[in-house]
């Protein structure tokens, strides 16, 4: 008998994965996903936008994490994750998978829609704002960011 390194192959296939993080905009976070090659509905909330995976087999979702938080460099995300009714949240900075987080703390005081949307009690489709980064094309992920920029700067 072999114990796995990482507990969580035992709990089953993930259902239901987003990236929470503290992107103000859901078409800038939506063209991050396009460059990174993740698709992804991305939801605004007055957090932050919340990045829904659409992949969530084997370990896609620790991957798009990992994808977002290399570009997003320096700024901390956090995966949730639900697999046979539990949850999971960790955190990631710059690549690099941090410690796990109590998913009751990071629920505690989130917007409704991240609460909805994690409980599965609503889906991106029935949202308003969502952006989704699928068929962004490169070129139009990069106008998006350089207009985020400029706008930032301003």
């Amino acid at each position: 008998m072999s114990v796995p390194d990482d507990a969580s192959s035992l709990l089953g296939e993930v259902a239901f994965a987003l990236v929470l993080t503290p992107v103000a905009g859901a078409e800038a976070l939506a063209a991050t996903c396009a460059i990174a090659k993740i698709a992804a509905d991305v939801v605004p909330s007055p957090v932050g936008a919340l990045a829904v995976c659409r992949v969530t087999s084997s370990d896609a979702p620790a991957a798009a994490a990992g994808a977002l938080s290399r570009l997003l460099r320096g700024v901390p995300l956090v995966l949730i994750e639900r697999r046979e009714g539990q949850l999971s949240a960790s955190r990631w900075l710059d690549g690099d998978r941090g410690d796990d987080l109590a998913p009751g703390l990071v629920l505690n005081d989130a917007p409704e829609v991240l609460e909805d949307l994690v409980l599965g009690s609503t889906t991106p489709a029935e949202l308003d704002g969502v952006v989704s980064s699928v068929g962004m094309s490169r070129l139009k992920a990069m106008r998006v960011l350089a207009a985020a920029a400029r706008a930032a700067r301003q």
